[in-house]
């Protein structure tokens, strides 16, 4: 497909259907969608603050006429809050999400992120990285709109007459990953089954079931794929992401098998072809996921903050070393 550019805003990808673009596509800086018909209209996703879900919803009013009011029915594609933390403005749509993503919602809620902000003075090295990544977004006051509908495995719903297609491949990044196909438009919104030029995080896992999901995408008929951070892209971003994934579980495996410690194995594992995305601290907790995913032993829930400062000073040495 032809190169589309990295802008922020709202990008027209053809036959009443938008992509929401925000650049760098680095932590927090999410991406959405658009589908119309008639008087019916699906929002993908909401923003990390209000602030910044109220600014796109008045860009889509301004050029489709489909504002925060308008919008029919919103489907959250995961739980993180880069992606529904501005629900609560699309106040007439029922939301739908996969029953993990709904349950998930609650672990990490606005309150708590800003909570977390509040105490990163005291955090050390933690607290300086989630003050920085965070900075440019507003949590205060934010309250969260749990989804009004549900659904496990795979939902088929209509926006007008079109069918939109949503599938669950989670647990994968989160939990609860659901892809939105809109078929007649050859087109998917992938939430963070897909980043471009920016490196995943698995907070969930297996990352086999992620791999999985980039197979299904590559097994769709669609044209345009919509990444929940990045440009917009075709199946060729998909297969880098897999590429990625693939990448990551086998040299991980192997320094576990050989009894590596995983802050070494961090250390270890050259970067290779992805070195240049977004994000590369990422590793970290892509590595501490899958030990704990081969000993069988993942938690529930991480811990973040000695993972988050385990990130800062894995940035800062390929930063001082560059």
């Amino acid at each position: 497909m032809a190169n589309r550019p990295f802008t922020k805003g709202l990008h027209d990808v053809g036959d009443a259907t938008w992509a929401y673009v925000q650049p760098d596509g680095s932590w927090g800086w999410s991406n959405a969608g658009l589908v119309e018909d008639g008087e019916a209209s699906l929002l993908v996703d909401t923003l990390f603050d209000e602030r910044l879900t109220a600014e796109m919803l008045r860009t889509m009013k301004a050029s489709t006429g489909i504002g925060g009011d308008e919008v029919t029915t919103l489907v959250n594609t995961h739980a993180n809050g880069d992606h529904t933390f501005g629900n609560r403005l699309v106040r007439n749509a029922e939301i739908i999400a996969s029953e993990a993503c709904a349950e998930e919602m609650m672990d990490l809620p606005p309150s708590a992120v800003q909570a977390i902000l509040q105490g990163a003075p005291d955090m050390g090295v933690a607290g300086e990285f989630l003050a920085e990544i965070f900075a440019p977004f507003h949590f205060e006051g934010v309250e969260l709109r749990l989804p009004t509908r549900t659904f496990s495995g795979t939902l088929d719903v209509r926006v007008g007459d079109r069918p939109v297609h949503l599938i669950e491949v989670g647990p994968a990044h989160t939990k609860g990953d659901v892809l939105v196909h809109v078929p007649d438009r050859k087109l998917v919104f992938t939430g963070d089954i897909l980043f471009v030029g920016g490196t995943p995080i698995i907070w969930a896992g297996p990352v086999e079931n992620w791999i999985a999901a980039c197979d299904l995408i590559l097994g769709l008929d669609v044209e345009v794929v919509v990444p929940g951070h990045g440009p917009i892209t075709d199946k060729d971003g998909v297969r880098r992401m897999q590429a990625y994934l693939d990448y990551i579980l086998r040299e991980t495996r192997q320094r576990f098998d050989a009894g590596m410690p995983e802050h070494d194995a961090v250390q270890d594992i050259p970067l290779g072809a992805f070195g240049d995305w977004t994000d590369t601290e990422r590793i970290v907790v892509n590595v501490h996921a899958l030990y704990g995913q081969f000993r069988g032993d993942l938690a529930e829930r991480p811990d973040l903050v000695p993972l988050f400062g385990r990130m800062a000073e894995y940035r800062k040495q390929r930063t001082t070393t560059s």
